[in-house]
């Protein structure tokens, strides 16, 4: 292991779905979302890697934990960023700790049995991330972590379906519960197939449904939030959250890449207009 145990992929945050610390966040807040976005970006480009083994992919999550809490002076040059900015800001190192739990599941979890089983993984995987950007604004956890946490757990879903066939292939790694597909009389191995076989399509469309649930709940984090700027910002997110769950809904993510487009960000900012005061 070198000095560092990063390798990052080359993935940064205008590949994802939602905006990350985006212009309509306080300047003087960005940095420090930039940070934590690093920090998770460079720990789930270990977890999926595809040349590291379970083990090795562990023993780096663990460094970057040690180097987080001051445990270990170096060997994680975004772990010792987002320190740095967690001392600057008073906020809680336990999101980040958080998404290492996420991580290190990863590594050496390929397969989710349940609904409830993928759930949990979320609440370390995804739920952190919305905590993080709401405790660094001082917002009241009573009236945002929920819809937060929905909002959260419905983009990793639909990201989970809009990569469920390169997820497999690149790392043999499916999030669609098993005993979904054995409902609907299907297997990991038809993720593999060119396009969705209508028992897949069941599967997708049961999965939609309970994101459809989670964005419903996720329209009152806007309303919730305090922070005028912020509240703009998970406007914007709520409404590319539920444009996605339409368009996975109306395409096939097996036989093309299922995405969001320029027109959806515009409509989603101009959704976020409109409903807020």
């Amino acid at each position: 292991m070198s000095d560092s145990v990063e390798s990052w992929s080359g993935k940064d945050r205008g590949e994802e779905n939602f905006p990350v610390g985006s212009v309509l966040i306080s300047a003087k807040l960005r940095p420090h979302i930039h940070a934590f976005y690093a920090f998770a970006r460079n720990a789930d480009d270990i977890a999926d890697s595809a040349t590291l083994t379970p083990e090795d992919k562990i023993a780096r999550l663990d460094v970057m934990e040690a180097v987080l809490t001051g445990a270990r002076p170096s060997g994680s040059p975004s772990a010792a960023k987002l320190r740095e900015s967690l001392a600057a800001t008073g906020v809680s190192p336990d999101h980040a700790q958080d998404l290492l739990i996420a991580f290190r599941q990863d590594a050496k979890k390929p397969r989710y049995a349940t609904w409830d089983e993928l759930y949990r993984y979320c609440r370390y995987s995804a739920m952190p991330v919305g905590r993080h950007v709401l405790a660094l604004h001082g917002e009241r956890r009573t009236e945002t972590w929920e819809p937060s946490d929905a909002l959260c757990t419905a983009l990793q879903v639909l990201n989970h379906l809009q990569d469920c066939q390169q997820d497999l292939a690149q790392m043999d790694r499916c999030y669609l519960p098993e005993d979904l597909l054995a409902a609907h009389g299907v297997t990991v191995e038809d993720v593999r197939a060119p396009a969705t076989s209508p028992g897949l399509r069941r599967v997708l469309d049961a999965l939609l449904d309970r994101c459809t649930a989670l964005n419903d709940q996720a329209t009152r984090l806007p309303h919730a939030v305090r922070n005028r700027r912020l509240r703009l910002e998970t406007a914007v997110i709520a409404g590319l959250s539920q444009r996605l769950a339409a368009r996975l809904r109306a395409g096939d993510p097996l036989a093309t890449r299922v995405k969001l487009t320029k027109r959806d960000a515009l409509g989603s900012l101009w959704g976020a207009l409109r409903v807020l005061p």
